[in-house]
């Protein structure tokens, strides 16, 4: 049986002009599959084989009719290899499949094979539609997936004749409208909690929609700040996005510690890595505060605008693309608007630790020691590991100012992250298991793949000894598990008997594809806590019980 219900995702996407502003975009949702004629509208059809194969020709033939029958229809289905799209009709209808077979270790949504389809299927015209024929509790992860296929930032000015004598005009916005067909939850999903009413009963009210529309315009916010250059994002421009968002929330504005107050208050981490760029380095906290609330989260994000390796400078072609190393507190930052919107009943914080890691007369020297706002002294070893730095002051800054219960910490923070789990789960480590095992569990559901790396300080830690200070900053050992050695090193600053809960995430690798940013970790963190909001989406899919 299928569930005749639809969500419509509109996408306005603008060109974008030769001065390189952002588009703007509007993500709008409604029932109903809408009428269309594929000569003048093109549609992409798209869903696992099984679910494709039971919708029946009423269901869509108002997508097709008159240019693609019933017949051509069937036999699309029956030729197209699944990750592949056939032409139903030429440049107006496609047929894309998804995977109908999964490893454990992949998400039961297939949202990256969906990227990749959308990606490679859209037509670029004015108007286009996709039907994404899915679950309801793959609904959220396929949204997400659909959006963040689509990036926001472009610097491209638009076509113009080589020898034109005035500036381009930029192109028309487009529109890209998802139309998603909910089917029955048969398939391969064995997370029993995923049977619950909310996620079974086919329908999507009000609030479910909206969180939809929240999560899928955060990822895309993130990726457009982690895919601007450092040119025009830095941290100043950072820090106003920042400020942007706690207006859009009517929330107080940010916390801003910049420059020299953050070595007045001791925060030689963040101040360390940024003292020698021409913007000074920032500490950000945005907080929401729920009335009556008992618990406290902070996110805590790794946002340094553009890495050069500092003194200890990186090659040439390792320091291209390092405009993404803010990607952690964009993600922060994303996921923060989310969860405000979904109305959390626990106080939240973002604290984005932002600075550039630059190479000038004030940059760090390899030898020098810094003490962060731990009191800890570090011996800096490699002006190139300055993630873990600022970071370290974040978290510590979420303990003792914040009063946090519970912090994560989110960055791309190590090369050997992708080496050790791949291009498309982060690597996680906690103090407490069961947060753990939940945020493995929040990457199924969500789509931000998570993997667990050891979690042995007893082993691990001595990797930063020093004889002149607490600890140095960067390994002895770059073969004893960098992603877990440089988690450590974070969590040695609020110390190993911290009594709350600590989660680090390393996304390195999955916060791009190709060149281009995921905004990977806004669905993560709203997924996983989402128990703690009002959205009835988000408690039925979040693992915290």
């Amino acid at each position: 049986m299928i569930n005749r219900f639809l969500i419509c995702i509109k996408i306005n996407v603008s060109g974008i002009p030769v001065v390189c502003k952002m588009s703007g975009t509007s993500i709008k949702f409604r029932w109903g599959l809408s009428a269309s004629e594929p000569e003048q509208t093109p549609v992409l059809f798209v869903g696992q084989p099984a679910h494709l194969s039971a919708l029946s020709w009423q269901d869509i033939r108002c997508k097709l009719e008159p240019r693609v029958t019933e017949e051509v229809w069937r036999r699309g289905l029956s030729v197209t290899s699944p990750g592949d799209v056939s032409e139903l009709w030429p440049k107006g209808a496609a047929l894309g499949l998804l995977p109908p077979r999964r490893s454990r270790h992949t998400a039961p949504s297939r949202n990256h094979a969906l990227s990749k389809i959308v990606k490679s299927a859209l037509r670029s015209t004015a108007e286009e539609y996709i039907v994404l024929v899915c679950r309801k509790r793959d609904v959220l992860a396929s949204a997400v997936a659909i959006a963040r296929s689509i990036p926001l930032y472009s610097a491209r000015s638009g076509p113009a004749p080589l020898n034109a004598s005035t500036a381009p005009t930029p192109p028309a916005n487009s529109a890209v409208i998802v139309e998603i067909f909910i089917v029955n939850n048969e398939g391969d999903s064995d997370d029993e909690a995923l049977n619950e009413p909310a996620l079974t009963d086919g329908t999507l009210s009000n609030d479910e929609l909206s969180t939809i529309q929240d999560i899928a315009d955060s990822v895309r916010l993130a990726a457009k700040i982690t895919d601007t250059p450092a040119n025009i994002m830095d941290v100043d421009a950072f820090i106003e996005e920042a400020c942007k968002v706690a207006k859009n929330l009517d929330i107080a504005e940010p916390t801003v510690i910049r420059g020299e107050q953050l070595a007045e208050r001791g925060m030689g981490g963040i101040y360390g890595v940024g003292k020698a760029s021409t913007k000074p380095p920032a500490l950000v906290s945005l907080s929401y505060m729920a009335p009556g609330a008992t618990e406290t989260v902070a996110w805590v994000g790794k946002g340094i605008v553009y890495d050069t390796g500092g003194l200890s400078i990186k090659a040439r072609t390792s320091m291209v693309g390092m405009k993404g190393d803010c990607g952690g507190a964009a993600a922060v930052l994303g996921a923060f608007s989310a969860m405000v919107r979904a109305k959390p009943t626990i106080n939240v914080h973002a604290v984005l630790c932002i600075a550039e890691n630059s190479v000038g007369p004030n940059a760090t020297r390899p030898d020098d020691i810094h003490q962060l706002y731990s009191g800890r002294t570090v011996e800096i070893n490699n002006t190139d590991a300055e993630g873990r730095l600022v970071l370290s002051d974040g978290v510590v800054y979420a303990r003792r100012d914040l009063k946090a219960d519970t912090i994560v910490d989110v960055a791309t923070l190590t090369g050997a992250q992708g080496t050790a789990t791949g291009k498309y789960h982060a690597a996680i480590i906690s103090n407490k298991a069961p947060l753990e095992s939940a945020c493995v569990a929040a990457g199924f559901r969500s789509g931000d793949l998570a993997h667990a790396l050891p979690f042995a300080p007893e082993l691990h830690f001595t990797e930063f000894c020093s004889h002149v200070a607490d600890m140095k900053n960067s390994v002895a050992d770059r073969n004893n598990a960098q992603p877990s050695c440089a988690g450590l090193f974070i969590l040695a600053h609020l110390g190993f008997d911290f009594p709350g809960n600590w989660l680090h995430v390393d996304m390195a690798a999955p916060a791009h594809c190709g060149e281009r940013a995921t905004g990977y970790g806004v669905s993560l963190l709203t997924v996983l806590f989402g128990k703690h909001t009002n959205s009835r989406l988000l408690k039925a899919l979040s693992p915290l019980r």
